[in-house]
């Protein structure tokens, strides 16, 4: 058992040993296969490194033939573009042409202004080609004149090639030095540029202004309820066209050729709207010719100057300073139309505040205070209004201007208003009084004119001229009085000045007339303060002062006119004391003379009463004829029952009925004659007349309260 384990053994140790020999065999073999390997990879890295060798100058070639290709690229390529450039300008201005045509065959305006949009279009895109070829044509020139040279130099490629591109570089330079030039400044696009002028010429001039006529008239009627307000110029279409258009010529550096059609077109617009309202006055501005107007046509002037400047203003130059926004905002950020928009204004207001200087400059006659102040008040009100038109910077020097007539016509009024008072007063130099002691024209005038100054369309801006003044004169810090103060010290004065007036004439009659003078200050002062009660001037007075000044001196020159030509006249019938004492024949004689007396006296006062006393006023007439008849006929009254028994018969004298009919026909003006017939000193007769019939005899009754 043991043998046979031991054989066993032995046998796995044969077999062993045989795998043995046999992977030893096998590693042996391997080892040489190796071996041979090796000398294979040495063969091919010999053969690796010599096709190296041999590949080396043509992998150095590949990369410069791919840089030279690169090098080329980029100078063809661009040359490609402003080939491409080129052709898409010539096809713009194919299309150019083709609407060009279309707009001399367009009538219908609505169509023409779309097609007009599509050429503008089209302007911009060829500009923007021609822009393009300009920028990008020196630099693609000069690099593919550079990649010629190079080729030339370096010899990369094979001659015919490089020929190739250099005559590509001779025809591409001469065609960029030839053509654009042309094509800038002397091509298609020039005569479109100058089609766009006179297509923006002709828009420009078309936009009128509406109803510039209506709103004139509608002002000139006094109608309240018109506002007068600026129209829309022109349709969305024509502004967006005329937008378009400006901004397409700004961009072509014919800014200044498009601000001057602009300028002209719409100043000739402007100026013919407004010539609509036919103001011819405007063509007289010196205040040598305005002096030189009759009064009548320089009120209208006036008038019509008011109204139409606030139509410039308030319609026409808010209309236009919208519309040109809307054209000419889009340039240079809105810095243009502000000085274009100036320029339309300047020229037409210029025309306005010469004529508004020349009236302020002008003689200060009295009649024009009112239409100063008109016009002052005018431009206080269009104050807001021309604010809001000229607030930019480039209006400064028209609102300045503006101002500047303002001042004027505050100076003009306020020396017109002074002079007036210092005329009144002169006026008593050298004028001799009325002659019938009426009331003289210079007070007439010059209440209606201080009535017509004290009314609520004149008072107020009359107060905002003296208070303006005053403030002028004492600085803005000063403490102006109130307005009403103001005007009324201002009117004192002149009342005051008229006062002197009167009494330096009143003191000019002459001494024989005692009368005349008291029935001139009566009639004068009477007048003053009838005209001047429950009126804006009285209340603006005062009643205690129109009483004072003027009611209570007239009451006394009617008091004086009694005192000298009445009661001398009654006091003939006045008894003596010696009367009784005479015998009865004396006493008829003296009674009778005293009848003749009073007769002859009352004949006097007849024809001074018809030559020159006058008393025009109605009301105050009725009540000097009441008065003088409450003192005659009574004591006529008395002296007719106290003595009738001794006068020979009633035809001997006159009943009190008839010296009152006397009285009334004495203070009516008409024709007195008086005679007592059978006296000494008459023709004799024993019976009394009055001439001109007592029975046609009317005389007026006044309500007014008795003096």
């Amino acid at each position: 058992m043991a043998t046979r384990e031991g054989d066993s053994r032995l046998s796995d140790l044969k077999l062993a040993c045989t795998d043995l020999r046999t992977l030893l065999k096998a590693s042996a073999l391997m080892e040489q296969n190796l071996k041979n390997m090796d000398k294979k990879f040495d063969i091919i890295d010999e053969t690796l490194t010599s096709a190296s060798r041999r590949v080396a100058p043509l992998q150095s070639l590949s990369m410069a033939t791919k840089a030279l290709e690169t090098r080329i690229n980029r100078a063809v390529t661009p040359a490609l573009a402003l080939l491409d450039n080129f052709n898409r300008s010539e096809s713009i201005q194919n299309k150019l042409l083709d609407l060009s045509s279309k707009l001399s065959n367009e009538k219908n305006m609505n169509k023409r202004l779309k097609t007009l949009i599509k050429y503008v279009d089209c302007v911009d895109q060829l500009k923007a080609a021609i822009s393009s070829i300009c920028e990008e044509g020196e630099p693609v020139i000069q690099r593919l004149q550079e990649v010629v040279e190079f080729l030339s130099r370096t010899k990369a490629t094979d001659q015919y090639r490089t020929h190739r591109l250099r005559e590509t570089l001779i025809t591409l330079k001469a065609l960029y030095e030839t053509e654009v030039d042309a094509m800038r400044f002397e091509g298609l696009l020039d005569e479109a540029l100058l089609n766009l002028q006179d297509e923006y010429e002709s828009i420009l001039q078309q936009i009128k202004h509406q109803n510039i006529v209506d709103q004139s008239q509608a002002a000139h009627k006094g109608d309240d309820q018109m506002v007068i307000m600026g129209s829309n110029l022109g349709t969305e279409l024509e502004i967006e066209i005329l937008r378009r258009i400006s901004q397409t010529l700004a961009a072509e550096d014919c800014l200044d050729i498009c601000i001057d059609i602009y300028v002209k077109v719409r100043y000739r617009r402007v100026a013919k709207a407004l010539m609509r309202l036919n103001p011819e006055y405007l063509r007289i501005h010196s205040p040598e010719e305005i002096d030189e107007m009759a009064w009548e046509n320089l009120e209208k002037a006036i008038t019509l100057w008011i109204q139409h400047f606030e139509l410039a203003v308030k319609a026409v130059l808010v209309s236009e300073k919208k519309f040109c926004e809307q054209v000419l905002g889009g340039i240079m950020d809105g810095l243009v139309w502000p000085e274009c928009f100036v320029k339309i204004a300047d020229k037409i207001m210029a025309v306005f505040f010469r004529f508004g200087e020349g009236v302020a400059r002008s003689s200060k006659e009295p009649q024009k205070l009112f239409k100063l102040l008109d016009m002052f008040e005018s431009l206080e009100k269009l104050n807001p209004a021309f604010s809001q038109v000229f607030d930019d910077e480039s209006g400064t020097d028209i609102f300045i201007r503006f101002r500047e007539l303002e001042k004027l016509l505050i100076h003009a009024s306020s020396k017109v208003f002074w002079e007036f008072g210092l005329q009144i007063e002169g006026n008593s130099d050298g004028v001799p009084p009325p002659q019938d002691g009426s009331v003289p024209k210079i007070v007439r005038y010059a209440v209606n004119y201080l009535k017509y100054l004290a009314t609520e369309a004149y008072s107020v801006p009359m107060a905002r001229v003296l208070r303006t003044e005053q403030i002028w004169k004492a600085g803005i810090l000063s403490r102006p009085e109130s307005d009403e103060n103001l005007l009324r010290d201002a009117v004192s004065n002149i009342m005051e000045a008229l006062q002197r007036n009167v009494e330096a004439k009143r003191s000019v009659y002459r001494v024989d007339k005692l009368a005349l003078p008291h029935v001139y200050a009566m009639n004068t002062y009477w007048y003053i303060y009838m005209r001047t009660k429950n009126t804006e001037l009285g209340k603006l007075l005062g009643d205690q002062y129109m009483k004072k000044h003027y009611k209570v001196i007239a009451e006394e020159s009617a008091y004086m006119y009694q005192k000298i030509v009445w009661v001398p006249l009654v006091r003939v019938l006045e008894k003596d004391s010696d009367l009784e004492l005479e015998s009865k024949e004396a006493m008829v004689g003296l009674i009778r003379e005293k009848m003749e007396a009073f007769i002859k006296g009352l004949d006097d006062v007849s024809k001074r009463h018809k030559g020159y006393y006058s008393i025009p006023d109605a009301d105050l007439k009725e009540q000097i004829r009441l008065a003088t008849v409450r003192l005659v006929i009574p004591a006529y009254s008395e002296f007719v029952d106290a003595f009738s028994v001794l006068l020979p018969g009633k035809s001997s004298y006159l009943s009190p009925e008839s010296v009152q009919e006397l009285l009334c026909r004495i203070f009516e003006g008409g024709e007195v004659k008086l005679k007592i017939r059978g006296s000494r000193n008459r023709t004799a007769g024993g019976s009394s007349a009055v001439d001109g019939g007592g029975k046609d005899f009317r005389r007026t009754r006044s309500n007014t309260s008795e003096m």
